[in-house]
């Protein structure tokens, strides 16, 4: 079985880096946002960084959005994908967990904060986009806005605008994180990417620099991927179960070594 192999590779491998997209998210009930039924096509425009920055109209759709989509992020718990994620961690095998998503379910479903890296933030926190101070009682200011339509500013001395800590259309990545992202994957002999497309970049160059490093590079995912024709194993399913089968897999073989 694939999940099988998946386990036996992990077993071997000195440094594993997964990569995970929003196919780990769906079963905890995170709304897509780019697919054809997607948020973004079905019920809201993408708000610009430049716009943001420059409109008060602006600011009230980015907020009006953010408020609608808190109420689903708020109540959402991690699922057996993250939980098996977890688990590998809690079995010594992960080095780094590098995410696209911006749920916080993985910090939530217990990792080491310092092994996870959200290259497009999270949505959990609010940010100032002038002094770069991190708010994380996220709750009191959607209901804040909800009771008084107006976008919130900061205590700080620039009054800047304040904003999910979120990466934005046209915002750049920070670059802290992109580097310590490709840092890990220079440094894995394994990358396994979980439920990705893997088509939205910079993110997707991650596990393809692992790749082109020498890493042994694994995909689960339902449907097909951008990097299909370049991992030296593809599984195809749901992301949750296939990960819990080779949590087990590793469990059982661990078991036949004591």
């Amino acid at each position: 079985m694939s999940s099988a192999r998946l386990a036996d590779r992990i077993r071997s491998s000195r440094s594993l880096l997964v990569f995970t997209g929003a196919g780990v998210s769906t079963g905890s009930g995170i709304p897509d946002f780019r697919g054809p039924k997607g948020l973004w096509k079905t019920r809201f425009r993408p708000v610009y960084y430049s716009d943001f920055m420059t409109s008060h109209e602006a600011r009230v759709r980015h907020w009006d959005f953010k408020l609608q989509t808190w109420k689903e992020f708020k109540d959402a718990r991690p699922n057996r994908g993250h939980e098996a994620i977890r688990e590998l961690e809690n079995l010594g095998y992960l080095s780094a967990l590098v995410t696209q998503n911006i749920d916080g379910l993985h910090e939530l479903a217990g990792h080491d904060p310092s092994k996870i890296i959200e290259l497009h933030g999270t949505n959990l926190k609010i940010e100032c986009c002038a002094c770069g101070r991190l708010y994380d009682n996220a709750d009191r200011f959607y209901r804040d806005f909800e009771r008084t339509r107006q976008p919130p500013l900061c205590g700080c001395s620039q009054s800047g605008f304040l904003k999910s800590a979120t990466v934005s259309f046209g915002q750049s990545m920070p670059a802290e994180k992109v580097k310590a992202a490709f840092d890990a994957a220079h440094s894995c002999d394994l990358v396994l990417s979980v439920g990705s497309t893997l088509e939205v970049e910079p993110a997707a160059s991650v596990p393809i620099a692992a790749k082109q490093a020498g890493a042994y590079y694994a995909i689960v995912n339902m449907g097909p991927t951008a990097h299909d024709g370049v991992a030296d194993l593809r599984l195809e399913g749901d992301a949750s179960a296939l990960l819990s089968e080779t949590v087990e897999f590793l469990r059982s073989r661990d078991a036949e070594r004591l």
